[in-house]
């Protein structure tokens, strides 16, 4: 098989594709949460930190103008944007999986048999196919 071939191959397989698609959704996503975070998170947190700004802590190492500076303060600060972040993220994906499970439809409906690799319904227990016990 030529490489050409190989990698036609390697690119039509749905994982590629769907990789594809969750990186770019990801960072269509990336956008939203960080306006959420930025314009209506982080104006709340400065209520309660009084307008502190991290980003300018810092800690000289050596003397004089060619001392080192450690930036804790921008540490702290990603720490803090990625818990904000990770808690938006948290709520949104609690809010979509409570609509699926309410919902008359769910969003998998199909399943692969891990014996004869034939696609099953997700509520069966055999597989039509091959009649493999599925767990």
């Amino acid at each position: 098989m030529s490489i050409v071939n190989e990698f036609k191959k390697f690119i039509s397989k749905g994982n590629v594709v769907d990789l594809a698609v969750g990186v770019i959704i990801g960072t269509a996503f990336t956008s939203i949460v960080n306006a959420l975070v930025n314009d209506v998170i982080m104006p709340v947190i400065s209520v309660f930190t009084v307008g502190i700004d991290f980003t300018s802590w810092k800690l000289a190492v050596g003397k004089g103008e060619t001392a080192s500076v450690i930036n804790y303060g921008n540490f702290i600060a990603a720490v803090l944007n990625f818990f904000i972040i990770a808690l938006a993220i948290f709520v949104f994906v609690k809010g979509i999986n409570k609509l699926n499970i309410t919902g008359k439809e769910t969003l998998i409906s199909e399943k692969q048999c891990p014996y004869c690799k034939e696609t099953v319904n997700i509520e069966a227990s055999r597989c039509p196919h091959c009649t493999s016990e599925l767990k």
